[in-house]
């Protein structure tokens, strides 16, 4: 069984940081290309970051500079690593992958951003 589960996610200060956790299980993780979404309250889902199986990263252009997604293909996690947040990064945050042509998603977890 297919699983993702994102953790992680906490309060934070404006320009503070968080690191996001993506657990994978039951598919052969490392060759899967694996991203993260995320989604404000009222607003659609939107692309953040990927990371592909040979290790490529690209990322939207709200957050390059400031995010960096990474992957341990031993701990089969995927990692978003969270710098100078702003409070228009506060929303849900989801790992995402298509495994045998279906999409997965995790339960997401919750990033605020707020003074």
């Amino acid at each position: 069984q297919v699983q993702l589960v994102e953790s992680g996610g906490n309060f934070v200060q404006p320009g503070g940081s968080l690191r996001l956790s993506c657990a994978a299980s039951g598919f052969m993780f490392s060759i899967y290309a694996m991203r993260w979404y995320r989604q404000a309250p009222g607003q659609p889902r939107e692309f953040v970051a990927a990371v592909s199986d040979y290790n490529k990263a690209n990322y939207a252009e709200p957050v390059k500079g400031r995010f960096t997604i990474s992957r341990d293909n031993v701990k089969n996690t995927v990692y978003l690593q969270m710098n100078n947040l702003k409070p228009g990064a506060t929303a849900n945050y989801y790992c995402w992958s298509l495994v045998s042509e279906r999409e997965r998603w995790g339960q997401g977890t919750l990033v605020t951003v707020s003074s």
